[in-house]
């Protein structure tokens, strides 16, 4: 199912938690934030619900795709989670900046708040039926929510994982590397598996809005990164936004040798079934 497919169903889910797992200095404020979905709901880690929010200018709603972080039943229900950044735009025009609609509507949800969406939408992050299977996670910003449930499924739900497991993960700045700070330091409890490695990668001037080096992280890996695509049975996982894929794409081409062998690597890997990517 693609992201333009959506179904008609139209679902509700309570607000049970809204924390902010940024640091309380950190400019960015993203939220973990975890609902109770309507009875009969299902779907799949890194597949996406579009979220309606309250609309402006006369619009009866607005929407937005956010994908799924987390899944596991509760109390008879679906527990679902999000990672949702509070987003702001400035107007080309006149400079002025104004709030992301979607997301400052969930940043402010208060706890037992409802909302509405349709969904689930696209393919999921599915964890490979051989153990023994490489997964190569990369992820900017936001992109990391799926990636934590992952690894939180295979190493303390299914006991551990044969097969190399690697996370590249990009921000803006350390205070901004999701579930890495001190206050969120959650994958730092799986560092201690023999098969799992976080690499971090963080912007080089942060003020100025440039991207996070994160070409330079998977460079500085390349043997590992290369290691793992010449397995037959390595997933490829890629979230974030859209924009980080032409940085990604050089820096796969580097590490495999030429733009030509890294996009028939990729277009083997997609042929399998073995290529997953939630962009925005």
């Amino acid at each position: 199912m693609s992201l333009s497919e959506a179904t008609d169903r139209l679902w509700t889910a309570t607000l049970v938690a809204n924390t902010r797992i940024t640091p309380a200095n950190s400019p960015e404020d993203v939220r973990r934030l975890r609902f109770s979905a309507d009875g009969g709901f299902s779907g799949q880690i890194g597949q996406c619900l579009r979220v309606r929010a309250p609309g402006q200018f006369g619009q009866r709603f607005h929407e937005r795709l956010y994908s799924i972080a987390d899944l596991e039943p509760a109390g008879g229900r679906l527990a679902v989670e999000l990672l949702v950044r509070r987003c702001h735009v400035i107007d080309d025009f006149n400079g002025e900046r104004y709030d992301g609609v979607a997301s400052n509507y969930l940043c402010d949800l208060p706890v037992g708040g409802q909302i509405e969406f349709v969904g689930p939408l696209g393919h999921p992050f599915a964890i490979p039926a051989d153990r023994e299977a490489g997964l190569l996670m990369i992820g900017m910003g936001t992109g990391i929510a799926p990636f934590r449930g992952l690894v939180r499924r295979i190493y303390d739900e299914l006991g551990g994982w044969k097969g190399p497991v690697r996370l590249f993960h990009g921000a803006r700045s350390g205070l901004e590397m999701l579930y890495q700070n001190q206050e969120n330091g959650d994958l730092g409890l799986y560092y201690d598996q023999p098969t799992f490695k976080a690499f971090e990668a963080v912007s080089p001037r942060p003020h100025f809005d440039e991207p996070p080096a994160l070409d330079e992280a998977l460079l500085a890996h390349a043997g590992e990164v290369w290691d793992m695509l010449q397995d037959k049975r390595t997933h490829v996982f890629i979230a974030g936004p859209e924009a980080m894929l032409p940085m990604l794409d050089k820096a796969m081409a580097r590490v495999v040798g030429s733009a030509e062998t890294w996009e028939a690597c990729r277009a083997k890997l997609q042929a399998a079934g073995q290529w997953r990517d939630v962009l925005y």
